[in-house]
């Protein structure tokens, strides 16, 4: 058993008893001991250098029942996900598609194309390998056994800037910050799997996922029988801005394969190139190089695929993905305003978006689709405004709702607030970046009443473990609240 020193027990008794609010007994009123108890969480000696904005509102009765610096900016992390995706159910619409396109010069003579394919993208951020093969038989049903041209990556729906606004160069070439192409596969990375070899003093064996021409691997990684001294590194040669896959260091000869996910420079000539590889094993026959084009005019579509929005916008959230929600920061920038899209009209779309729902976006500061900018700055009072928003609408909200992590059972909140109130109800956005750890979502009480909440804790050296487990804990405070009677303690 823990044993705090009397001293301890002194200092704690202080940071308590400074604690903003902090009361020394709980009071009687439901509604003062669920911000009792919030205070108590936030009492914490973790939360001593660091900054907290919290708001929670009553959907329902339309009061605040609890707020801490609600209206401090703060830096969103991916908590941003929630206007990118809010705007893109609201203005793209759940019936909206994608679409990944292949286009001819011409029609093929005697099997025999005399011109290019054109590889175009619309912005899909899940077009995967595999779906590369309903492709590959929609252009063989064109009679096509020969290209004797090239195969073009078409990417003119979006501008040339490749990374969000505000990224930290350093982010590369790890899978979080893939690069922005309206022409993506495999969400622009390559799964390397390190596995070590039958003996010892050989080379460890290494295979790509999915297997390609497209990236160089240089095996420095060897296998050993005795303690590990170096541990394996992947990484790509990102400062020379070449994919090729640098593997250094030692795996134990009983180790179990290890997978590393990268980045890929140039992710549209990527996908190009898949597609020649997929193309060729089918029996076509491709003479040229890929390379980067714009389809030529009067090109005539022979292949296509969709995306729906509304599978989309799920694993955009779910899962948090950066990619995702930069490729529908772009899209929005291209329907609205025009091609090429652009992160820039994005936003500005996004402003009118928030414009329309009350929110003064002058008083707020949106870099990206995704939160990985640190030039983002959101409050959590504008949060659950748009949390509000998007409740009212009865014909988007489903959606919207469906989206959210859902705390104990999947996305970023599997395995969290398992064993509480909120396991199976509280549904939220996660955000984390260095030094940033928030949360904003829906609750519902034992009665039925449903809450919005947002709360952002930053400016922390700390892990963010601790400050996800005072979010949980809040979550479960909130799940667990009753005006009839008073909370139960959390679990």
């Amino acid at each position: 058993m823990f044993l705090r020193s009397p001293f301890a027990t002194a200092l704690l008794m202080v940071l308590i008893g400074c604690a903003p609010g902090l009361r020394t007994t709980r009071p009687s009123d439901p509604l003062e001991a669920l911000r009792y108890d919030i205070d108590a969480v936030l009492a914490d000696s973790i939360f001593l250098q660091a900054r907290t904005g919290i708001m929670v509102k009553s959907l329902d009765r339309g009061d605040i029942l609890y707020e801490r610096d609600g209206k401090m900016l703060n830096r969103p992390a991916s908590n941003m996900k929630l206007l990118t995706s809010a705007a893109a159910i609201s203005l793209l619409g759940k019936d909206f598609a994608f679409t990944t396109s292949v286009l001819a010069d011409s029609a093929p003579a005697r099997g025999i194309l005399y011109g290019n394919l054109y590889f175009k993208g619309g912005g899909n951020p899940d077009l995967k390998t595999s779906d590369l093969d309903t492709i590959v038989k929609q252009i063989q049903q064109t009679g096509i056994r020969e290209v004797q041209g090239r195969i073009y990556a078409d990417v003119s729906y979006f501008d040339d800037l490749f990374w969000g606004f505000g990224w930290n160069w350093d982010d590369e070439p790890f899978q979080y910050a893939a690069f922005l192409s309206p022409l993506t596969i495999n969400d622009n990375c390559i799964r390397v799997t390190v596995s070590p070899a039958d003996s010892a003093g050989k080379p460890a064996t290494v295979v790509t996922i999915p297997a390609t021409s497209f990236v160089t691997l240089i095996n420095h990684c060897t296998t050993t029988a005795d303690s590990v001294h170096q541990p394996l590194r992947v990484t790509r040669l990102f400062k020379e801005r070449r994919n090729t896959i640098l593997l250094e260091g030692e795996l134990a000869l009983n180790a179990r394969p290890a997978d590393r996910v990268l980045s890929l420079w140039r992710p549209e000539l990527y996908a190009s190139e898949l597609l020649k590889e997929a193309l060729e094993r089918a029996g076509i026959v491709i003479w040229g190089e890929s390379m980067i084009g714009v389809s030529a005019p009067g090109a005539r579509e022979i292949a296509v695929h969709s995306q729906h929005l509304d599978s989309m916008v799920v694993h955009l959230n779910k899962v948090s993905d950066n990619l995702s929600a930069e490729l529908t920061l772009k899209t929005l920038g291209a329907v609205k305003r025009g091609v090429p899209g652009s992160g820039e009209n994005g936003i500005s779309v996004l402003h009118e978006f928030l414009n329309s729902l009350g929110i003064d976006t002058t008083a707020i500061r949106a870099a990206d689709g995704s939160g990985l900018s640190y030039y983002n700055l959101l409050t959590a009072d504008m949060l659950v405004q748009l949390l509000e928003g998007m409740a009212k609408q009865p014909d988007l909200f489903p959606l919207f709702s469906a989206s959210l992590p859902i705390a104990g059972v999947d996305g970023t909140l599997e395995h969290r607030m398992k064993g509480t109130l909120a396991e199976g109800n509280l549904r939220a956005k996660t955000g984390t970046i260095s030094g940033v750890s928030s949360l904003s979502g829906y609750v519902k009480t034992p009665e039925g009443e449903t809450l919005a909440f947002s709360m952002s804790m930053q400016n922390f050296v700390l892990p963010s473990r601790l400050y996800q487990r005072a979010q949980d804990r809040i979550g479960a405070l909130l799940a667990g609240f009753s005006r009839r009677r008073l909370n139960a303690t959390v679990r």
